[in-house]
């Protein structure tokens, strides 16, 4: 190996550091703050040898860094496998192969390292801003790479031989990216903490889970319909649903295939595509209520959509809803029964009101609807605020919610409900969801965010089936009229964008969220379905991995056989040394004293010097600055424009 890269200019290494720091700076807000101490420790004392050419530490001393660094990731994390974990170890020891950078194959490792790490940011976003960070990361890489296979080469001259090179890289990319199998899920098996950290619904709900939703404006799902959408207070975006109640939490705890779909469907349907985004979960969100699902999908007794695997990448599927109708799978006398139950003790003063409602009602065949109806006026009445801060609560929520705080989220109001109906016999449950959405009108899309996660109140009522209650939509009528950002109060912590009134706010959200999801379906969807339509355009139908394998491997053969083309012709046309000598070549040829082909040009021109002594000394010195522009390690940009000048005033005679 060559030693000379030791003694590299350190402007070309801190070229190499530069991308590595890229490579490394998005990890840093998700690594443990001794891995981010470590990393800039090791930077900084790198480029400090650098600086005041220090000597590199002893081979030992990063072993025993290395193994350190090993115990303090599985301490950190209790395993050095997985996403988050082999992240941080990799950060670790690529900031210690900087202190080994000796020789080319140091850089060449350092160099591979940083591809990789870029390549590993996209196990965390995979948006647009970070394939553009990444892009530019690689940019930087590979002139740092060029920089250390040619030392003679400025910087801008090795920044540009980079953009080149990757330029010339797009047809095969294109290619490979067409036309490489797609499977179904992701291309690696990735550990259970790949999903880590993923927004959206609980399987469970707490008074206070929801309103905590409400603080991020990124969009859970978008919906394009075929037609005109339903207005906005019908926008119920159906999602879990609970049935079970401790006192505190709600869980599903009664679920059971609906196969033949129990339900009466009236009025207008509405058709429309949902792109989910992946939340680890198996639920699918649809309009309420789905009347025709995706071939991939379930659906409950309660109407819930499920996928069968969990939901890990960003998916489409289309589905019909109705807004009209009449719900009556799940009421068996055994799921009345659970829709009913309610811990033995727990908010007194809540039972005792339900109770009267009851010995008001009666027991008639039209009773529950008459408690229902109680229970309405008691929640318009009660001057009930909407809140995104509610107040923490102790044993009994419920009281505490209606009789002291009367200040909550849309999951206090259900929840108080749906506790008030049990305790009056009436059976109902708990659906959670989103509520609203706003058509982009960039591209047409509905986008429904986070912050309009929902829940709300099933009761059944006999003839009519299991109806939609909305107590917070009884208290604060705003809230499914006009949205979450015109029911909370004005001092309310809120996502900027998605409370902004500036019209010029609003169109830059609409324009980037158009914009993405344009990347969206085009490029992070472009699983298998999509590449079968993409085929299907050139007449192959069905086409299997042995079809895919021999068109991958020819177009791609084909593509470097053209980009090589173009670079040969490139050569003979532009190259200006080239062209010089060539031209030299052809004179000394017409004047009688032809270049031999196994003739050097340095052996050429002392025998032409002999013959054509008054030109002895002009001959060598195009001779000798050509070969040293040719096969010479430390050229001077200078000398072409030099070698030409001298070859178009050189005349043989």
């Amino acid at each position: 190996m060559n030693p000379a890269a030791a003694n590299l200019p350190f402007s070309k290494l801190l070229v190499l550091f530069a991308g590595l720091a890229l490579a490394a700076a998005p990890h840093m807000e998700r690594l443990p703050w001794w891995v981010n101490g470590w990393l800039l420790l090791f930077f900084s004392l790198r480029i400090y040898i650098g600086l005041v050419q220090r000597k590199l530490p002893h081979r030992n001393w990063l072993i025993v860094l290395a193994i350190g660094g090993m115990i303090g990731v599985f301490l950190s994390f209790r395993t050095i496998f997985g996403r988050d974990a082999g992240v941080a170890l990799l950060v670790l020891l690529m900031s210690l192969k900087l202190l080994e950078l000796k020789f080319m194959r140091d850089i060449f490792v350092a160099v591979y390292l940083a591809y990789f790490l870029a390549l590993t940011n996209f196990f965390y976003s995979q948006t647009m801003p970070t394939a553009a960070l990444m892009l530019f990361t690689i940019f930087v890489i590979s002139a740092s790479l060029v920089c250390f296979n040619d030392g003679s080469r400025r910087l801008a001259d090795s920044a540009r031989a980079a953009g080149v090179l990757l330029l010339q890289a797009c047809p095969v990319m294109l290619l490979l990216f067409f036309l490489f199998p797609r499977v179904q899920g992701p291309l690696w098996g990735l550990p259970q903490d790949a999903f880590a950290g993923v927004t959206g619904l609980s399987d469970s709900m707490t008074p206070g889970n929801l309103s905590n939703l409400s603080q991020s404006d990124a969009i859970a799902f978008r919906a394009k319909f075929t037609d005109t959408p339903p207005p906005r207070r019908n926008l119920y975006w159906r999602g879990p649903v609970f049935w079970d109640f401790d006192g505190k939490t709600w869980r599903a705890g009664n679920t059971r295939l609906n196969n033949d779909y129990q339900a009466e469907v009236r009025g207008q349907a509405f058709d429309y595509e949902i792109t989910l985004e992946p939340h680890n979960r198996n639920w699918l969100f649809a309009l309420d209520l789905p009347s025709r699902i995706p071939a991939q999908a379930r659906m409950t007794q309660d109407y819930q959509l499920i996928s069968l695997p969990p939901v890990r990448t960003r998916i489409r599927y289309e589905v019909r809803s109705n807004i009209e109708y009449r719900a009556i799978a799940g009421a068996d006398t055994r799921d009345l029964a659970i829709a009913t139950r309610l811990p033995r003790l727990g908010n007194p003063r809540a039972r005792e009101l339900a109770a009267r409602w009851r010995a008001e009602a009666g027991s008639g065949p039209d009773s529950n609807a008459a408690v229902m109806r109680q229970a309405v006026a008691f929640f318009r009445d009660s001057r009930f605020e909407y809140t995104l801060t509610p107040p923490l609560l102790g044993e009994n929520t419920v009281d505490e919610f209606i009789f002291d705080t009367k200040r909550g989220f849309c999951e206090h109001f259900s929840s108080a409900f749906a506790f008030l109906m049990r305790a009056a016999n009436v059976p109902a449950r708990i659906v959670t969801g989103y509520q609203g959405g706003e058509v982009n009108p960039v591209d047409k899309y509905m986008e429904v965010r986070q912050a309009e996660a929902h829940a709300w109140a099933e009761v059944w009522s006999g003839a009519d089936g299991w109806t939609r209650v909305d107590p917070t939509a009884l208290a604060v009528p705003m809230r499914v009229d006009a949205g979450l950002a015109a029911a909370v109060p004005k001092n309310s912590v809120f996502p900027a964008l998605l409370g902004a009134d500036a019209e010029w706010l609003r169109a830059m959200r609409f324009n980037w969220n158009a914009l993405a999801n344009k990347w969206n379906q085009w490029v992070l969807g472009y699983n298998f379905d999509r590449q079968r339509e993409m085929l299907s355009l050139f007449g192959v139908q069905s086409p299997d991995w042995r079809f895919m394998a021999f068109a991958m491997f020819w177009s791609t053969a084909a593509a470097i056989g053209l980009v090589a083309l173009w670079l040969f012709g490139r050569w003979k046309r532009e190259d200006p040394v080239q062209r010089a000598w060539s031209t030299f070549c052809a004179r000394m040829a017409r004047a009688g004293f032809p270049r031999s082909r196994s003739e050097g040009p340095l052996a050429f021109a002392e025998r032409s010097g002999r013959l054509l002594p008054q030109r002895a000394d002009l001959i060598r010195n195009i001779a000798s600055l050509y070969a040293n522009l040719r096969y010479g390690r430390n050229r001077d940009p200078g000398e072409s424009r030099q070698l030409r000048e001298l070859v178009s005033r050189f005349r043989p005679r």
